[in-house]
């Protein structure tokens, strides 16, 4: 492997300077010879490799929509250089086999590391668990366990769950939906507008009821509970209250739900159709706070791309999902950094470190420094550009940014010392 040399880049504690990569680790600079590769960073700014706990690689079984090829590849042109595959494959991966599998091929064919993410329940079904030890102790090695795309609805299903991945240090990541509130049906956020649009309503509560809880759970089993997705002010005091309490909890929130409001699906465009629905400003504004306090830990993409045929259709029937891996960082630095409410560290924190730990992916989110792995993204935080869905690296197109002008920070992304994207 070529030696990279990195001149003139800003970390995010304020230090610029040269970063030089031997054999996937960073080294001394000064052990630099004449065989290397050189990248000027001048201007540009070096964040560790960003993590993310929530994708869907769709494969295997719906390879039409995505696949791990070209899902990472989306991912490296986000800065990406970890991502956890969902469970909601077809088959299911809810065997040590199933798990083993995607890791493998992410191995093989990834351009950032696959994590598989385990179901919790045979099938996501809801009615039995599925292989958690078994899949905690496989070669893949699985530590987040979710039905992502399901809630485990079942109350004594879900302490079970818990109180089996508290024995080794497992996390449960919860689609928090109560089924008989948001029913199967339900897609635009309950409100006078959605009765206008005459959609099925996805009342707040229906999230927050799940949160509370699962939390309650979670302080029963001494055990972690990961919220995904967050989108109401109501599971945002829930959350706050279990961690005032001391309650092994996490929670993330998604770009599109900083960012996008419900309004946009006025239109019935189904590329706006998304699970838990985008929300009104007062709830945008309340995981935005939470975001900036810590009571929302992470930013997740929840990457969820579909084929045309699944999304061509009347939007209570079309499925729900959205792209969201390569205009994850456009996002952040256009809500969170061009406001003032974070930092570069801030950034760090939220999409690297803290993802890595609760995931616990060793050699990801490291900071910039000798002797640790290479993982890192060259970014240019003055670039912008209007996005184009047909520009994406995704076998799908539907991208809820189309046409918007956004940052376009991503200059090169480096996992485990190779270059997996350059602009």
């Amino acid at each position: 492997m070529t030696d990279i040399l990195i001149t003139g880049a800003k970390t995010v504690e304020g230090i610029t300077g040269d970063l030089l990569i031997r054999d996937g680790i960073f080294i001394d600079p000064a052990a630099v010879t004449s065989k290397v590769q050189r990248i000027d960073a001048d201007g540009l700014i070096a964040l560790p490799g960003l993590v993310d706990l929530h994708t869907h690689l769709r494969q295997p079984g719906r390879e039409d929509a995505e696949t791990i090829a070209s899902g990472t590849a989306a991912a490296a042109r986000g800065g990406f250089t970890c991502v956890h595959a969902m469970a909601n494959t077809t088959p299911v991966t809810d065997t040590a086999e199933a798990a083993e599998w995607i890791a493998e091929v992410g191995r093989n064919q990834g351009l950032a590391q696959v994590v598989p993410v385990g179901a919790v329940t045979k099938g996501l079904d809801g009615a039995e668990l599925a292989e958690l030890g078994m899949m905690a102790r496989s070669k893949a090695n699985v530590r987040v366990f979710s039905d992502d795309g399901k809630c485990v609805a079942d109350s004594m299903l879900m302490r079970r769950a818990l109180s089996y991945v508290s024995s080794f240090g497992g996390v449960v990541a919860q689609h928090s939906q109560d089924p008989r509130l948001a029913g199967e049906s339900a897609c635009c956020h309950e409100s006078d507008f959605s009765g206008r649009l005459g959609l099925p309503g996805w009342p707040s509560q229906a999230e927050s009821v799940i949160v509370a809880r699962d939390v309650q759970l979670a302080e029963l089993t001494n055990s972690r509970l990961h919220v995904c997705h967050v989108s109401t002010a109501e599971s945002v005091d829930v959350i706050r209250w279990a961690k005032a309490r001391g309650i092994q909890v996490s929670a993330e929130v998604t770009p599109h739900h900083l960012l996008l409001d419900t309004s946009l699906v006025s239109g019935y465009d189904t590329v706006y159709k998304v699970n838990p629905p985008l929300r009104t400003d007062e709830h945008l504004a309340a995981v935005r706070e939470a975001l900036v306090d810590g009571t929302i830990d992470i930013v997740a993409t929840d990457h969820a791309p579909h084929a045309p045929q699944d999304k061509d259709h009347p939007f209570d029937v079309a499925l729900s999902g959205m792209l969201g891996l390569e205009q994850a960082l456009a996002v952040i630095i256009e809500v969170m950094i061009k406001t003032g409410r974070l930092d570069w560290a801030g950034v760090a924190q939220r999409m690297s470190y803290a993802p890595a730990r609760i995931g616990q992916v060793a050699g990801q989110g490291r900071p910039i420094a000798v002797g640790e792995p290479a993982n890192l993204v060259l970014i240019d935080p003055s670039a912008r550009a209007v996005v184009h869905k047909d520009s994406s690296a995704s076998r799908s197109r539907n991208n809820p940014y189309h046409g918007q002008e956004l940052p376009n920070p991503v200059v090169t992304t480096i996992w485990a010392g190779r270059v997996t994207y350059s602009l």
